[in-house]
């Protein structure tokens, strides 16, 4: 089975085919045999095309046209032509598997991509601006190119749909619930992907554990997983609230804003602006979004890429310690995405405060980029992994089994 993956950001279009036997799938997750990533500069009619396959061939070029769905459509054409094709012809693509951001309190699971649930994707925009449409332009791409092969969805929000109603709903009015208002959750292909995996590195069963899984990347985001099942996290009704992130502040004193609209004269676009954009480790720095430039900057004695430091790392032990109280107990502390998966120092930093619950990491390990490995001491009482997340490929599973269903 050939099952095309895309995974679309606000900023870039990323794609990737793997080639999964009909019979089984591999437990491991296999190379994929072609990947392509669209990325779009200011300049909306100009993208950067950047493809590779797993023979070692590439192409990077900048492309014109009017659309990003063409952009899309002229990086698909690459699967079967040029230098870089690795399938005949685009038809022999069985399945196409979409990562959408946001479903709703509707779907709660995987499903095949009709007219209703495009246009259910396109209602939910306005939770996830910067993603449900582009999801929609590669869905729309797919049409064009490969006509009526079966596309399917798989939400963000899916797995955290499994949130008890005392931490999804918030304590405004209850007319909210009945709006849908409350907390959604984000990140859920990866924190269940890292889960799954961290039992079957432990060889242990999911059920059996408490897992904390920490994604840090430029987005970050904590889940309490109990018996398989996301049980409480930390980004809401949107992907804004919870931790301190690049650019986006994280959970504020909804106080803040009321005096800056009243204040301050802020527009509810300027509002948008800052938190999502000018916020976080931008925003305190004064330096960047990245965290190696940050840490770059605190190097050079720049106080406030230290404080940014600072109240990243409180924000972060903060977050584990509210998943902790929600698990009753911890089993296993998961690291992974950019930050996660690269930080030694950050990792470090969030463990060094559950050493009183006999919390142990192994500096050598921690500091020796581990990829799917425990960094915790033998005698820790809780199993540090760093896991490296593959959302295309958790994709591509949900995928596969929904076929075979």
């Amino acid at each position: 089975m050939k099952v095309l993956i895309l995974n679309a950001g606000s900023s870039s279009q990323k794609s990737c085919l793997y080639e999964i036997p009909d019979d089984a799938i591999p437990t491991e997750a296999p190379e994929p045999l072609w990947e392509g990533k669209v990325n779009w500069t200011q300049d909306r009619g100009v993208a950067e095309i950047e493809v590779k396959t797993a023979t070692g061939a590439t192409l990077h070029e900048s492309i014109y046209g009017d659309s990003r769905q063409a952009h899309v459509v002229y990086m698909l054409y690459t699967l079967s032509r040029g230098a870089t094709k690795v399938i005949g012809q685009l038809s022999e693509i069985d399945v196409v598997g979409h990562r959408v951001v946001h479903g709703g309190q509707n779907y709660r699971h995987s499903v095949i991509i009709t007219e209703e649930v495009k246009k259910a994707i396109a209602r939910l925009s306005n939770l996830a601006p910067a993603h449900n449409p582009a999801a929609l332009e590669g869905i729309a791409a797919i049409e064009k190119s490969l006509g009526e092969v079966p596309q399917i969805a798989v939400f963000d929000t899916g797995f955290h749909s499994t949130l008890p109603d005392a931490a999804a709903i918030y304590p405004g009015p209850y007319e909210w619930v009945e709006q849908g208002i409350r907390r959604y959750g984000f990140h859920g292909i990866s924190h269940q992907y890292c889960s799954t995996r961290a039992a079957q590195l432990l060889g242990q069963d999911l059920a059996s554990l408490r897992i904390i899984t920490c994604h840090l990347g430029n987005g970050c985001s904590l889940a309490a997983i109990k018996n398989g099942r996301s049980i409480d996290t930390t980004m809401g009704f949107t992907p804004l609230d919870g931790l301190m992130m690049g650019s986006r502040s994280g959970s504020l004193d909804p106080g803040i804003i009321v005096y800056l609209l009243r204040q301050a004269d802020y527009s509810a676009e300027r509002l948008d602006y800052v938190l999502n954009k000018a916020s976080g480790l931008r925003g305190i720095s004064g330096v960047s979004s990245d965290l190696p430039q940050v840490i770059e900057a605190i190097t050079q004695g720049n106080y406030r890429a230290q404080l940014a430091w600072d109240i990243y790392v409180h924000h972060l032990r903060s977050g584990i310690g509210s998943m902790l109280a929600s698990l009753g107990g911890l089993d296993v502390l998961v690291f992974t995405a950019g930050i996660g998966e690269k930080s030694a120092g950050i990792r470090q930093a969030a463990c060094e405060a559950f050493g009183f619950m006999g919390l142990k990491l192994d500096p050598e390990k921690n500091q020796h980029q581990p990829v799917d490995q425990d960094i915790a001491t033998a005698d820790s009482t809780v199993r540090v992994l760093v896991i490296h997340t593959q959302e295309d490929w958790a994709i591509a599973q949900q995928c596969w089994h929904l076929l075979q269903r």
